[in-house]
């Protein structure tokens, strides 16, 4: 079945080669790619058609979830019955057949109704997929081969909060990290050993609220590397990834009345970048300097944003650019050094919520809608709208960029836009 387009606004030519290594342009391992960035060098047609469509196949089931890739392999968390059923699947990125469907028994719990049951983005890497849900019963973590085969599978605790689950995995080195920051305390940080499936270390977490962010890894001056998570309550902490032993904890967010971290942290050379808020109050984008990397050796806030910052989708570095796309669709473009606004606009065509994240191929910029808007604007020094392509259908979720395209999960379809 082909993908009806309505193209508002005329794409400009995109041109260009990819020149990528082989691995960045495969692969696509994690929720925005590689360490969350959400760029690829490869370029996109602003202007979809459906002979920009390579494929589109109808999921066995739903969810919100971003699709990840490795090599010719398309990996997904998928849930049918109110959530008793939870799936992973995997297609054939050339071709989007699907190869293999695992079905794991699970419950129906209560969710925030713009949620799903399978919100979460899973991992990937060289060796396996790994997926995580949970409710208040269990927090349930599974690694699966390339292939289908569960190589392992343990229930870490419980997820407490009304939203329902949502945080993603990310695998660093030997570990795969999960977040289970959750309502009023008892949460913690996992770090596990990703080959055997055993708890390496477990930090605990008085959180307060439940969180959705997923973390990022710094590369520190030194060497030595720094897992970043955002949280309310505590604010942006580092942790040692080989002792899951905090180095710094700065809060720098709002308390006189509660917010929730959804959007994920991003690395901007020697800054963290992290945000928080509450739908209808105050929402900041802060800007921290590591201990490592700085001359006192001391973290410490370098500026803040308090004015049209999103709530829900993460931001966006492209050279040196940062975008912000707010969940009311207004776009801000800054300087990601000192967070001085270089241009702000909204795009035309759009009266819409966005609840993904934008993400970056070549020159173009893409970010979904709630009910399926693709709009399409210039990364540059100016605001320019080159597209906004119709899906008509629920989308929560953020593309993903590997092997030359772009693949989007609709809430029941998948789709491969063609890259040139």
């Amino acid at each position: 079945m082909k993908t009806r387009f309505v193209a508002r606004i005329l794409s400009l030519p995109v041109l260009g080669i990819a020149i990528l290594s082989a691995a960045n342009e495969e692969n696509w391992p994690r929720f925005r790619g590689h360490n969350g960035a959400g760029t690829a060098d490869f370029e996109v047609p602003a202007k979809w058609t459906d002979d920009t469509v390579n494929w589109e196949i109808k999921l066995p089931g739903s969810g919100h979830g971003s699709p990840v890739v490795w090599g010719d392999k398309i990996f997904l968390n998928a849930a049918r019955e109110k959530g008793k059923e939870r799936l992973v699947v995997c297609l054939d990125a050339p071709s989007g057949k699907v190869l293999w469907t695992k079905t794991f028994e699970s419950e129906s719990h209560k969710t925030n109704k713009r949620n799903s049951f399978a919100s979460s983005t899973p991992a990937v890497d060289s060796d396996a997929v790994y997926v995580a849900w949970g409710h208040n019963t269990e927090l349930q973590v599974t690694a699966l081969s390339h292939q289908g085969k569960t190589l392992w599978q343990r229930n870490f605790g419980k997820v407490s909060g009304g939203h329902g689950f949502g945080v993603s995995p990310i695998v660093h080195d030997d570990l795969l990290v999960l977040p289970n920051d959750i309502e009023k305390g008892g949460g913690f940080l996992l770090g596990i050993d990703r080959k055997t499936g055993d708890e390496r270390w477990k930090l605990p977490r008085e959180s307060k609220r439940l969180t959705y962010s997923t973390p990022c890894v710094f590369p520190a001056p030194n060497g030595k590397k720094e897992l970043i998570f955002t949280n309310w309550w505590l604010g942006v902490t580092s942790v040692d990834p080989l002792k899951g032993k905090p180095l710094w904890e700065l809060s720098v967010f709002g308390r006189p009345h509660a917010e929730r971290a959804i959007s994920s942290p991003i690395v901007a050379g020697d800054l963290v970048l992290s945000v928080c808020g509450f739908t209808t109050l105050d929402k900041h984008l802060v800007a921290i300097r590591p201990a490592s990397a700085s001359k006192d050796g001391k973290a410490k806030e370098i500026w803040r944003l308090e004015d049209t910052v999103p709530h829900i989708p993460t931001p966006l570095l492209t050279k040196n650019r940062l975008y912000l796309w707010a969940d009311n669709g207004v776009v801000t473009c800054l300087r990601p050094d000192t967070g001085k606004v270089v241009w702000k606009a909204r795009p035309e065509g759009v009266k819409d919520t966005f609840y993904g994240s934008p993400v970056c191929a070549g020159g173009v910029i893409f970010c979904v809608s709630a009910y399926g808007k693709v709009v399409a604007i210039a990364d540059d020094e100016e605001f320019r709208q080159l597209a906004v392509n119709d899906l008509d259908e629920l989308c929560h979720s953020t593309p993903a960029l590997a092997n030359g395209n772009l693949y989007l999960r609709l809430f029941e379809r998948l789709i491969c836009i063609k890259g040139t």
